[in-house]
């Protein structure tokens, strides 16, 4: 039995032929490191279908995984997860899909994940769940294991009250949540929303806070940038994305303002990143339709052979490249429409601790309330964006020391500790 539990959708692994290896991610990045000092558990899905597996040990911590079967897989995950809860969430970017059969699923998966939990939790554990396809998980835990001291946290924006509740389901979510010893949230504003609603369930002792999430900077190393500017042909400026494929990422307008930086005379080369996510959802697909179009177009525009302006891929890059791209830009673009808080930024900034770099980042992105000394933009306005470009493409070393300053003593440790001691 375990006295500290961590409950996630997914494990903190992926399974490489006949072995685990640590997954990429911002919840697995910021998660692992306090689970193995505290010698506790993980609960979650191993990420294959119709798959069951017994308890197992990798990557320095104790696992245990919750089966899904390939209808969980649609309806719990694609379904619930991601076309209703993910953009009613991100204040509709696309129309959430509010389907019976997907909620049906998604308390049945919620209940197998608490049992698995309440299985593995010894007597006045405590619980860490994390994030919204687990909403239903804290008063459930509660009603059967009210020993529990049961901790929430939600790594995405939580919406304004009146958008939240255009969900048919929102008392039996809010009545979960209103379960625990403490909600968290990554923004001020995200806390407010939440609290907007606790009317609609006369709840008002409800313990909520504010938790900017962070990096585990000791482990976000600089890489060397030769290799990079030189793949890329040396240019005078060079800035970056890396972003999962994600219509709230904000992809497509940060080409039209590149493309639109270079028609005012701007000199830059872009490596543009893109994780395939999700990609059996409509939206998804669109999303990456439109990218791809947007990189041949301005591509065919402005670049030369053997020379684009644009370097894009679709499939990940190991972490332990990514500092070598962090280190080669010169401006990182972070422009998401919505965002919880967006690690990706932080990462950047934790690979100049000398000043050099700029960050051109969206004010609707968490990391905003933070690193405040970044180049703000508003992603919905391209000449905005194109304006943060031209302003970072003469960087203030000081902003980036000041924000670099911050990451370095704001990190993951501190954000769990903080978390776990107000629980």
């Amino acid at each position: 039995m375990n006295d500290f539990v961590v409950v996630a959708n997914r494990l903190p692994v992926d399974r490489v032929g006949d072995s685990w290896q640590a997954s990429p991610g911002g919840l697995v990045a910021a998660l692992a490191p306090v689970l193995r000092a505290r010698s506790g558990c993980w609960v979650g899905w191993p990420g294959e279908t119709d798959t069951h597996l017994e308890p197992f040990h990798a990557d320095g911590i104790d696992l245990v995984p919750v089966a899904l079967d390939a209808q969980d897989y649609t309806d719990f995950y694609e379904g619930f997860s991601n076309s209703t809860l993910w953009p009613l969430y991100h204040d509709l970017i696309v129309a959430p899909q509010y389907n019976e059969q997907w909620w049906d699923r998604y308390v049945a998966v919620n209940e197998r994940f608490a049992a698995a939990v309440s299985a593995v939790a010894a007597e006045g554990a405590t619980v860490w769940v994390q994030d919204y396809q687990l909403q239903l998980v804290p008063g459930l835990l509660k009603r059967e294991r009210p020993d529990l001291r049961i901790g929430f946290f939600l790594h995405i924006p939580f919406p304004s009250p009146d958008l939240f509740r255009q969900l048919p389901w929102r008392e039996p979510i809010l009545r979960s949540l209103s379960a625990c010893d403490l909600i968290g949230f990554q923004r001020a504003a995200d806390e407010s929303n939440f609290r907007g609603l606790l009317e609609l369930i006369d709840a008002t002792a409800v313990r909520t806070g504010t938790f900017p999430i962070s990096i585990d900077a000791s482990i976000v190393a600089p890489g060397d940038p030769a290799p990079v500017r030189e793949l890329v042909g040396n240019p005078t400026l060079l800035m970056l994305g890396v972003d999962r494929m994600d219509y709230t990422k904000g992809i497509l307008q940060r080409l039209l303002a590149f493309e639109q930086f270079l028609e005012r005379g701007g000199e830059a080369t872009l490596i543009q990143l893109a994780t395939p996510s999700r990609e059996r959802i409509d939206h998804y697909r669109r999303t990456r339709r439109e990218v791809e179009e947007a990189v041949g177009r301005i591509n065919g525009r402005f670049g030369r052979i053997g020379r684009p302006v644009i370097h894009y891929v679709h499939h990940g890059v190991p972490k332990d490249q990514l500092g070598a791209y962090y280190a080669a830009a010169d401006m990182m673009l972070v422009t998401p429409f919505k965002d919880g808080m967006n690690l990706v930024a932080k990462e950047y900034v934790a690979c100049h601790p000398d000043g050099s770099g700029a960050l051109v980042l969206s004010e609707f992105a968490g990391a905003a309330v933070e690193l405040h000394q970044a180049y703000l933009c508003n992603p919905f306005d391209v000449s905005s964006i194109v304006r943060a470009m031209e302003d970072a493409a003469q960087p203030d070393p000081q902003r980036m020391r000041a924000m670099h300053d911050w990451v370095t003593t704001h990190d993951v440790a501190a954000w769990a500790a903080s978390f776990l001691e107000a629980l």
